[in-house]
């Protein structure tokens, strides 16, 4: 079932993306993109645990990774 709400944007959909003058707006860096959104990272200390959690793993069950000694 198709209506109207689903081609909205046919018109537009196939045109190229437009590509901002490079003297007036250069590109930017990923480092410098991705520094604009450090502050919200959401889950900030959320890679400590993950790797806090997986050595605690590896000390209480090593023959699952191989590391027997």
């Amino acid at each position: 079932m198709s209506n109207d709400f689903d081609h909205r944007y046919d018109d537009i959909i196939a045109l190229p993306h437009p590509d901002p003058d490079p003297r007036r707006h250069p590109r930017m860096s990923i480092a410098e993109r991705a520094a604009q959104f450090a502050p919200f990272a959401a889950l900030t200390g959320f890679d400590g645990v993950i790797d806090d959690t997986a050595d605690r793993h590896l000390a209480e069950q090593p023959e699952m990774y191989g590391d027997e000694e």
